[in-house]
């Protein structure tokens, strides 16, 4: 039997409405065209990063996911390469809370960069380094390694947004010397956050430390029960919802459709006591440009004092700003220039780490 082809709805009004067009032109009438809705803004992807306190099952992000949502903040999406891990309730589970997991570990064999590429996160919210501490690693290692991920967040996305914790209260019955050392490393966590922090990709600190008990908010000394979930989640609530408020930058698309983008990667070339040779190479990722600025923000206290191939001011934090010689600001596109410096840097610095972030000059046009 023959089969008779149906024209599709969509085709039938659109030929009525052509029709009607036709008989009230000469009215010197005409049929406005439906509206088309403006296309939805991408979801905000937002990352839980840390250990099992994130991610084992890590139940404070689905206190704090049911939260956004019931407060209005329904265009997000929690992302992460590990997918839901319980918790009994609706969220969106996905997570990069690994358990077991040290930061410092994380850093050292470069995990991130790979974790990043796969869930592309505008948001990274860190609860990272009870294991390290439960290690006895020192501070200024801990830290080294926090800002080590902050540059692999920031080349997967120069705006990234960071939240980092203040580590929740620790007291295992088999370690009697952690309650002490989250102190001590907390200590230090607002004093690296505001030499690490940029106005493009600022780092915010929320204290998960005050008013949680171990003894009423944990199961084990270590790991939240309820109570210490719901407060864990109320203390990231504000911050996010902040950043949430303030908005995020969109994804520009590749980075030839960005004019004045560029790339800022940092090297330590060789280092000694009390300080350290090293050089940071900008690349231009847009059209041509004509010249460039790079910030350095050197971890562990260093203070830049010399540099060649730029011409450089420094803060008070410590953040140095380079701008290009006569010579080296000319960029085509994917071209790179290289500028070296020497910093001085407290005996207990640790290993020379810095974050890098620039900006291209386009030509006028």
């Amino acid at each position: 039997m023959r089969r008779t082809r149906r024209s599709s709805p969509h085709l039938r009004i659109v030929t009525v409405l052509g029709l009607l067009a036709t008989l009230l032109l000469p009215l010197g009438l005409t049929v406005a065209p439906r509206a088309t809705a403006a296309p939805a803004a991408d979801p905000v992807r937002v990352m839980p990063l840390g250990d099992s306190i994130t991610g084992s099952p890590g139940c404070w992000r689905a206190v704090l996911w049911n939260r956004l949502v019931n407060s209005g903040y329904t265009n997000i999406d929690f992302v992460g390469t590990l997918p839901t891990q319980g918790c009994g309730q609706a969220h969106d589970g996905d997570n990069e809370g690994h358990g077991g997991e040290l930061v410092t570990n994380v850093a050292d064999q470069n995990l991130l960069p790979g974790r990043l590429a796969a869930t592309r996160p505008d948001i990274v919210v860190m609860h990272f380094g009870t294991n390290d501490v439960w290690s006895s690693i020192a501070p200024d290692r801990i830290l080294a390694a926090y800002t080590k991920l902050v540059t692999q967040m920031r080349a997967s996305d120069p705006d990234m947004r960071i939240l980092v914790a203040q580590l929740i209260p620790m007291n295992p019955s088999s370690c009697a010397a952690c309650a002490q050392r989250v102190v001590d490393f907390n200590a230090r966590i607002p004093a690296w956050a505001r030499a690490t922090s940029t106005d493009r990709s600022p780092v915010t600190v929320v204290d998960q430390w005050t008013g949680f008990s171990t003894a009423g908010d944990t199961y084990d000394g270590v790991h939240p029960n309820a109570s210490g979930d719901d407060k864990i989640a109320a203390r990231w609530y504000p911050a996010l919802a902040a950043v949430l408020d303030a908005g995020v930058p969109q994804d520009p698309g590749d980075p030839g459709e960005e004019p004045g983008a560029c790339v800022a990667r940092f090297r330590a070339v060789s280092s000694w006591q009390g300080g350290y040779q090293g050089e940071v190479t900008v690349t231009n990722t847009s059209a041509a440009a004509s010249g460039w600025t790079a910030t350095v923000a050197p971890s562990g206290g260093a203070r830049l004092t010399q540099v060649w191939n730029g011409t450089h001011t420094t803060a008070a934090d410590g953040t140095a700003t380079v701008t290009n010689a006569a010579w080296n600001g000319a960029l085509a596109p994917d071209a790179s220039a290289t500028f070296g410096f020497v910093a001085t840097a407290p005996a207990t610095a640790g290993t020379p780490a810095a974050t890098v972030t620039c900006t291209a000059k386009t030509p006028a046009a």
